[in-house]
């Protein structure tokens, strides 16, 4: 029998609200849930597939232990967890904390887990934490800190509202990651008072839709951004009033942009430079205007000075703090921390001696941390929802690395190729058989957040992530399994839900026993977990957090409608999360709100920071490489691909091949037809790939998309391998984020005999 039912996408960051219709445990309709307090019935064409993700024939349901000669042999959940356990700990005690790495945990949408994952580091006495943020947005986080005080202090951008909206290395109409994208874009191109701006070497869908398209040469978006910003402060249209009372340094940063040669930059950007002046007057003239990036900017040359730059161009024309402009943001789950390299208690790593960002190490120097000779090598990994010998730059490198390891274990919904290579494999719930949330509620001034609800019962040999970690956790001798007093309190607190004596309780137990401290969740999970209704006991730990959130923003939440005073408006609002199937609103703040999210003690933004000024004063033209002479940009967004959670390649209604795009004018010099195969080699690699010939690129350059390489039910791997190509030493100096968007590669025309 057909019911409905409500969750929400776990594709990207937006995490739209879905209206779902349920029968035979599977998905048969798939639309906009009209009551999400946010996206209102917005939906892609992407989450309407979900099913392929939920069910298909390659999906896990029991352990599996590598056997000697390779193949893998199930085994009970008590012999898989026994057993890693065992050798979890001998590892630890005789080596120490540095021999054990984590890396993912919480992969998209499924960052609940992410709570409990994290508690296995700390039985490990390890800080090493990989994740894919780590080569995406670490450069950026490493800027906020500096900027703002603190690296999780977040930007986000009003584009909703904006008049000037400044696309910077991305593609929302594909990308999303603003606010009902496709939606939002089509309101700016209809309004004749507001512009949109993109820059994108790429004609990309919302470069179509744009005022102004900047379609400059690839890896120059740090000679563009340099040369507007030096336009608007030469020509006087920087906010002198905003940059006295909100902002220190701003003498440094005007000093380096006065010196910036703009006529030349405007060059090496290969931008007109009328059209670059008649941008930076716009942008800075503007009532109210934006700036929103990802990774086209993020994942190519000069990536930390590159953030630094984008964010100069809203804080100097005093769009910060504003309606309209860029803002930063609260969080109600705490995916990002602080840690500061200038400060000798946070742990480098023993080969690179690279620091922590944002507390997460960049997957670039992981293979290196595993192969290199010493005592302090890493020896063991645990992989939580990621697949890094897909995903992760080099994999070459990668799969040497795993095979040296003496465990690797993978919690996964499916076999994935780094699950492939492991010693251990868990099988997972999907994300719709457990509860779930994403840490991704960027939203400002208010902000909301979901919890979804299972929609299936668990596909049978399969556990939610917090059982795993807990019943290892146990395993290892870290934590009882019980916990008689707390239990007993909660159980009484349930009816009324609040759960404060229970909370007291495990306060004075946690000061009893400091080294529980780091397992609180397992704890809540096993106690107050055990009395939630609807087996809710995941979400335990968000009671926790409800109240810190509740207390540090106490108006802000009382003003999105939530009752209490200050001791039980915490647990009110988690009641309310809990039984908000379309998800809730949070908080509700005022503009004026995020001069106190600032983390400096003066609540002003540091503009100078001196790292990112000398990198700009020694700006370097990239040199070219005439054995590669394309540039790859890996890992483009379209219509039709996503994050690697979709394996089954039967959700692909176009481009089942990932076919690289290419200029007709380089198709033609090559003696490429469309349609025809062709092979892509990097210096570190080489991959057979199917062209499309496509004007939207500039000549000199080729874009494969992400989402590919995969195997399924044991086939070759289907589409592009990216990291076949990318070199993990091709990255950024200081954040060490892989130059995935500027990979030099060269193009050859497979003859018919060659391309099998």
């Amino acid at each position: 029998m057909a019911r409905t039912d409500t969750t929400a996408c776990i594709l990207c960051s937006r995490n739209c609200g879905l209206s779902v219709e349920i029968e035979d445990n599977q998905f048969k309709k798939i639309k906009g849930d009209k009551d999400h307090p946010f996206t209102q019935g917005y939906i892609c064409q992407k989450a309407a597939r979900l099913e392929h993700y939920q069910n298909h024939d390659d999906r896990l349901t029991t352990p599996l232990q590598r056997q000697s000669d390779g193949s893998f042999k199930p085994v009970s959940w008590d012999e898989a967890l026994d057993d890693i356990a065992q050798r979890l700990v001998a590892i630890r005690d005789q080596h120490g904390g540095n021999a054990f790495a984590f890396l993912g945990g919480g992969g998209q949408g499924n960052h609940l887990g992410g709570a409990y994952s994290q508690q296995l580091l700390a039985a490990m006495k390890s800080y090493f934490s990989y994740n894919s943020l780590g080569q995406e947005k670490t450069g950026d986080f490493w800027v906020n800190g500096r900027l703002f005080g603190k690296q999780y202090c977040h930007t986000t951008e009003d584009v909703e509202h904006a008049d000037y909206v400044l696309f910077i290395g991305t593609n929302p109409f594909q990308a999303h990651g603003i606010p009902n994208a496709r939606d939002t874009l089509k309101h700016i191109k209809k309004d004749p008072n507001r512009t949109m701006v993109v820059v994108d070497p790429r004609r990309t869908e919302t470069a179509k839709m744009a005022d102004f398209h900047l379609q400059l040469r690839p890896g120059s978006d740090a000679y563009l951004m340099s040369a507007m910003l030096a336009v608007i402060v030469t020509e006087n249209l920087h906010d002198r009033d905003f940059l006295s009372k909100h902002c220190r340094g701003f003498e440094q940063v005007e000093q380096a942009l006065r010196a910036i040669p703009i006529a030349d930059y405007a060059a090496r950007a290969d931008v007109p430079l009328a059209t670059l002046q008649q941008v930076a007057r716009g942008f800075a003239s503007a009532d109210s205007a934006c700036v929103r990036i990802d990774l086209g900017i993020q994942q190519t040359l000069n990536t930390t000075l590159n953030g630094y730059l984008e964010k100069l161009l809203y804080l100097v024309t005093g769009n910060f703090g504003k309606q309209g402009g860029n803002n930063l943001h609260t969080m109600l789950l705490p995916i990002l921390t602080h840690t500061d390299e200038r400060k000798p208690k946070y742990k480098r790593t023993a080969h690179h001696k690279m620091f922590p960002i944002a507390g997460i190490y960049p997957p670039n120097i992981l293979p290196d941390e595993i192969l290199h000779d010493g005592e302090d090598r890493v020896r063991a990994v645990f992989v939580d929802s990621s697949n890094p010998l897909v995903t992760w730059a080099d994999t070459r490198a990668y799969e040497k690395a795993f095979a040296s390891l003496e465990l690797s274990v993978v919690i996964d919904v499916t076999l994935t190729e780094t699950a492939r290579a492991a010693d251990y494999v868990l099988p997972a719930s999907s994300q719709f058989e457990k509860w779930e949330a994403t840490g991704f509620n960027l939203e400002f001034p208010v902000n909301g957040f979901h919890l979804r609800h299972p929609l299936f019962p668990p596909k049978e040999g399969t556990l939610p992530e917090p059982e795993i970690y807990t019943r290892l956790l146990e395993k290892m001798g870290v934590l009882p399994s019980h916990f008689p007093k707390l239990e007993r309190l909660a159980r009484l607190e349930a009816k009324r839900g609040l759960y404060l004596g229970t909370l007291a309780a495990l306060g004075a137990l946690l000061a009893r026993n400091r080294p529980w401290i780091p397992h609180a969740a397992s704890i809540v999970y096993r106690t107050i977990g055990k009395t939630l209704p609807d087996n809710a006991a995941a979400t335990a730990p968000l009671l926790a957090l409800t109240h810190v959130y509740a207390q540090q923003y106490y108006r802000e939440v009382k003003r999105a409608g939530h009752q209490g005073n200050r001791l039980t408006l915490g647990s009110n609002l988690f009641q309310a999360i809990l039984k908000g199937r379309s998800g809730v609103t949070l908080s509700e703040h005022r503009f004026q709100d995020v001069w106190s999210l600032v983390a400096h003690r003066d609540r002003r933004v540091h503009l100078a920071i001196p790292e990112m000024l000398d990198e700009l004063a020694d700006l370097a033209p990239d040199a070219g490489d005439k054995t590669y002479p394309f540039v790859l940009m890996a890992g483009e967004r379209r219509s039709y691909n996503a994050n690697q959670i979709y394996r089954d390649p039967a959700w692909r209604k176009i481009d089942p091949h990932g076919a690289m795009r290419m200029h007709p004018a380089d198709a033609e010099q090559q003696g490429i037809d469309n349609g025809d195969k062709a092979l892509c080699r990097s210096a570190r690699g080489s991959i057979e790939v199917v062209v499309d010939v496509d004007d939207s690129v500039r000549p000199g350059m080729v874009t494969l998309p992400h989402g590919y390489g995969m195997r399924y039910k044991d086939s070759a791997p289907i589409g592009p391998e990216l990291n076949r190509l990318t070199d993990s030493e091709h990255c950024d100096p200081l954040s060490k984020t892989p130059f995935h968007k500027h990979v030099p590669v060269r193009i050859e025309k497979l003859a018919a005999a060659e391309a099998v």
